[in-house]
Parts: structure tokens; sequence; C-alpha cells
């Protein structure tokens, strides 16, 4: 093998055959023309020329139009020709002009994506050869993906070969890259700074090491261990008497704290950042503290402070310059508008805020932005248009990883299913982001996945259950002091009475509701022993087995259909054909929306039930429903009205 690389050597032009063995000392899987020309300390165009060169000999080849790559054999040989024919300071000389040109291109990279963080990042290096221009946002965040491999093998490469400085400026120059939604390789390109810092015994890198990959394990909904090192972060910050250090580790223990329900310690936390950057003057880190204060006062319920917070926060991002974390605001403010029931403004904001997003390249943010969206649109009973929303920031969330989002996002799916009456989908949407807010410790999504299953199951008349999960969502936000408890005690009070009793559940006796508009009273299928009616009355005109009969289920109407299937599971075989009950969404009176929906069910012919009678064939609420001039039971065996 060595004798064939060696003919394809034999006739290359001296910088080619140069350019080769260079070639081989590089990490990463690929590089381009810039990078060639760092490297090998030439121009980009006589680089070029080179790799074109390469590339005909075969010892190179196109990964894409600009970029080229080499296989490990040839790379290994490449590196054995460099060892053998340059100086040891040549060739450190070629990778720390690599090095240099990969650290000052993405400080480029990030002072055009997010100029006003500026003075947290190192200087960039000086460089002798040029950078690609990346005045263009687009090509910015272009170069910063596109390099990823690159940028994630020289963090590994410079914190275990003599250049710890490397790695460590390179954590801090992508600080706010990778916490747009580039967890993992936030974990491991901090995880190198934290080593090399350690190395150098320089507590102060470290210290902000510890912060990214805190940070990363928080987006990661890895709670434990985000406050771990946050914590270790802190008494680093603490140590080296850095405020700002300490500010921004303290926020990010409250954004934690927030997700773990612990709200008290949370505001506890945001407080004490606030003060440190009010104290140094830093307005860019003031606005910070009042955006993530305003979202966990939002959360227990403190509307108007929140708002009042987030207005003062984007007045000072605005001021900055600050569009990645204006957009991280304004999307904190439609949900706290959504919250007063202000869809009108919540939606721009949303929608300005996902904009906004988009433009800095956050699709971490995106994510949260399409979810707010989504549920503003069910809020508006678009519920098309929410679960599209939902469905997207699903993606989004799956793709960085982040399990907090995508219990959030199956939470909002749920709520759209019911919303086109799909309970199927939404009992499995729900009971999905529970298994996953269970898992990660996030009480706001358990609570909000248990309402959601209430709701369903309610609207499918499977009262214990639906009160099982009323009751598991009541005691999740009552514990975390959530204002939506008020509106989960009204649900479960209305469905047990009054006086707090469980309701009967599909084989007990139903409790009669109050009399409806003739015409509009929800029918559902209950089972019963054979040969008995509801309210205890010998069957002689019911179908065996099954007994239609009326339930007010005030909530029901809202999710749309609602089949009645602890009939068909208790009575096989004994009539469910003609005594199942299905509940079909109907558009009645808007005087009486919320008695709407179902009104069939296969009845023996003639029998009328609280004024209305339906013939064998009757399926629907079309021809072959006919009103009871009586407004009540008819014919043998009356008594199924309860």
């Amino acid at each position: 093998m060595v004798t064939v690389f060696s003919w394809s050597l034999r006739y290359l032009p001296a910088d080619a055959a140069r350019t080769f063995r260079l070639l081989g000392l590089r990490p990463g899987p690929d590089l381009d023309a810039y990078a060639t020309a760092a490297l090998t300390g030439t121009t980009p165009a006589d680089a070029q020329r080179s790799l074109d060169v390469l590339a005909r000999a075969h010892l190179v080849q196109r990964v894409d139009a600009a970029r080229y790559g080499m296989h490990d054999l040839l790379r290994a040989y490449a590196a054995g020709l460099a060892s053998a024919q340059d100086t040891p300071e040549a060739r450190e000389a070629a990778l720390d002009g690599l090095f240099d040109h990969y650290l000052a291109t993405a400080a480029a990279a990030m002072d055009r994506l997010h100029p006003a963080e500026a003075h947290l990042r190192p200087t960039a290096p000086e460089t002798s050869t040029p950078v690609p221009d990346l005045s263009d946002p687009d090509a910015a965040r272009a170069w910063l993906s596109t390099e990823r491999a690159c940028l994630t093998a020289m963090a590994a490469h410079t914190a275990a070969h003599g250049r710890p400085t490397h790695a460590i400026r390179l954590s801090q120059t992508l600080y706010r890259h990778l916490i747009s939604g580039r967890h993992t390789d936030g974990l491991t390109i901090h995880g190198h700074a934290r080593d090399a810092a350690r190395l150098l015994d320089d507590p102060a890198s470290e210290a902000r090491a510890l912060l990214g990959i805190g940070t990363a394990h928080y987006q990661l909904a890895r709670h434990e261990p985000a406050r771990h090192h946050l914590q270790e972060a802190l008494t680093l910050f603490r140590r080296a008497d850095d405020p700002t250090g300490q500010a921004r580790a303290l926020t990010n223990l409250g954004l934690v704290d927030e997700r773990l329900g612990r709200f008290s310690t949370a505001v506890a936390y945001l407080e004490q950042a606030l003060t440190l950057y009010r104290s140094t003057g830093d307005t860019a880190g003031e606005s910070i503290a009042l955006k993530n204060l305003a979202h966990v006062e939002g959360q227990l319920g403190r509307y108007d402070e929140s708002a009042d917070h987030l207005h003062q926060s984007l007045a000072l991002l605005r001021r900055t310059g600050n569009r990645y974390l204006e957009a991280h605001a304004l999307m904190d403010l439609g949900t706290v508008e959504t919250r007063l029931d202000r869809l009108d403004e919540a939606a721009v904001h949303q929608e300005q805020a996902l904009a906004l997003l988009r433009e800095v390249g956050d699709g971490y943010g995106e994510a949260g932005a399409l979810h707010g969206l989504g549920v503003v649109h069910s809020r508006r009973n678009r519920p098309a248009k929410a679960a599209d929303c939902h469905r997207e920031a699903l993606a989004l969330y799956s793709r960085n990883g982040d399990r907090d989002g995508e219990a959030r996002a199956l939470n909002g799916l749920g709520e759209a299913a019911r919303a086109t009456a799909q309970p199927a989908e939404a009992l499995t949407h729900h009971t999905q982001a529970l298994t996953i807010a269970e898992d990660i410790s996030n009480p706001g999504q358990q609570a909000r996945a248990h309402a959601g299953l209430a709701e369903t199951h309610e609207s499918l008349a499977n009262i214990p259950a639906a009160t099982h999960h009323y009751e598991r969502a009541l005691a999740l936000y009552q514990e975390h002091g959530m204002p939506e408890a008020t509106t989960i005690r009204k649900h479960l009070n209305t469905l047990t009475g009054a006086t707090g009793a469980p309701a009967p559940g599909p084989t007990n006796r139903t409790r009669p509701g109050p009399r409806l508009p003739v015409g509009l009273a929800v029918l559902v299928a209950i089972s019963a022993q054979p040969g008995r009616v509801h309210g205890g009355q010998p069957d002689q005109g019911v179908v065996e087995g099954v007994v239609v009969s009326r339930q007010w289920t005030p909530r029901a109407p809202r999710q749309g259909v609602v089949v009645a299937e602890d009939a068909l599971r208790e009575a096989p075989g004994r009539g469910h054909r003609r005594g199942l009950a299905r509940m079909r969404e109907v558009r009645p009176d808007p005087a009486v929306q919320r008695h709407h929906g179902p009104l069939v069910a296969r009845r023996t012919p003639g029998r009328a039930c609280e004024g209305m009678a339906w013939d064998e064939q009757d399926v629907g609420s079309g021809p072959g429903r006919r009103e009871s001039r009586a407004g009540q039971c008819q014919g043998p065996g009356a008594g199924c009205g309860g």
C-alpha cells in the first residue's frame, strides 16, 4: 500500500506534496481552502490549486463543492511523511495556524450573530491568512454548522496535545452558539475546556467551562448534573471574586429550580443575580435576570409583576442590541399574555419571537416560540394550526435532545387532539408527555398531562379515570403553588358534585343531570346488568345488557366525538350493536353551545327518551331522528331518563 501511495506522490509539485503531508496532521474529518491555507501558510487560491492537484491524484476526495477529506490510511501515511520530512517547529506552526484560523473565524461568526455579548468572549487571535466573509448572518450560521465536527475535534486535540488555551478560548467563544440547541456538542467542548483549565490550574476558566457544562445538562433535562456543575461554577466564581460569573451561575441555578417546581428558591437565585448585575452596572446581565425572574413569576401566576419585568427587560435588551435575548423575552411576554387571555397581543409577540429566533439560528428558542404559538391557536379554537405548531416544535425539541421541550409539545398535541375530537390520540400524547415529565421530574408538565388525561377521560364518560387524573393534577399544582390549581379544583368539583363525593363510574348508577333543551341532551351508553335499566326498574323495552341513559357532561361537547366503549367491553354479544351510543359532533343553536354534541343511539323502534325518539336505522343527527311531543320516555318499561 505504501508503494502505491509513493507512486502517487512521486510526480506531485512540491507545494502540493507539502500540503498533502500537513493535511495528515490536522484533526477533523474535512476542510476547505481557507483552512488549508491557514495550515500551509499560503493563500486560499494557492491552497485550492494544491487541493485540486491532490484530488486528481486521488490523494484527497471531494466531500462537496468546497470541502475535501482524506481516507484514514492516507492520513496516517501523510502524518508519517510530515514527521520524517518537516521539522517539529514547522509542524507546530502549521497546527497553530489552523487552530488560530478556527478561533478567529468562530469569533467573527459569533460577533455577527451575537454582537451584544462580545464582551463575554475572549479576543480573537490575529491570523496571517484570510478568513471567509461572514458579514451575512446566514453565512455565519452556515460556517458554524459546516465546521461543527472540526471545531469539536479541535477542542479534543488542543486540550490533550499541549494547547489548552485554544480549548478554553473555543469553549468561551462558542458558549451562546452551543446553548442554542447544540447541547451534546456543548458537553464535549466545555468538557475539554474544563480539563484544559484544570491542567493549567486556572479556576476562573474552569468556572466558565463548568457553567457551560451545567447549562447543557439543564437543556437536556438532566437537572441534578446541572445543579452539581453550576454549584461548582458558583463556588469557583466566588473564589475568584467574579461577580458577573456568580450572577450567570445563579441565573442558571434559578432556571434549573424553576424546571423542578422549586419556585421560591428559583426566585431567590434570580434576585441575587439581579442584585449582582446591578451592582456592577451590567445592563446586559440585568436584562437577562429580569427576563428569567419574570418567567418564574409567570409560573406562580404573578402575571402583572411578570409583564412589568419583561417590559423592563425588553427595554434594556433593545438598548444593547441583544436580538437573541429580545426574542426570548418576547416569547415569555406572549406566554404571560396568553394566560391573561390577551390572545391577539400574545400571537403578535410569539410571531415576532419566532422570526427573530430563526434569524439568529436558535433552534432551541424556535421550538419554544412554536409551542407558545400553538397554545395561542388552541385558545383561539384553531386546533389544526395548533397541532401544526406543536408537531414542528416536537421535531426541533427531539433533534436537540430537549426532553423537557418534548413533554411540552406532546401535551400541546394532546390538547389539540382533544379539540378535534380525537380522544385516542389525546390519550396517547398526554401519556407520552407524562412519562417524560415524570422521568425528568418536571411537575408542571406532569400536572398538565394529568389535566389533559382527565379531560379526555371525562369526555369518554370514564368518570373514575377522570377523577383520578384531576386529583393528581390538583395535588401537583397545589404543591408547587401554581395558579392552574383553581381551574382544576373547579373541574373536579363539577365532576364529583358539590359535596366532593366521587362520581360513580360507568358500571354504577349515573347521577341525573339538569333537564336540557329538547334535542340537546347528551346521551352516553353505560353498562348494566342484563334485564335492568338505569334507575333500577325492570327492562322491558331497552336492548338487554346495554342501557342508553341521559347524562349531563358539560365538558364533553367541546371534545366532539365520544364513543362509550365501557358498555361494549362489559356486555359483549348482548345486543351492543344497537345499544352502544355514539356521540357525534354537531353544531347546535349558539345559545346552548355548552350542551352541544352527540344525539344518536340505536334504539328499539319507537322508543323515546327525554324528548327524542329514534328509528332503528337512525345512526346520526340527520334524517330518521324525530322529536317526541311528550318530551319524556314512552313505551313499555319507561324509566330510562333516570
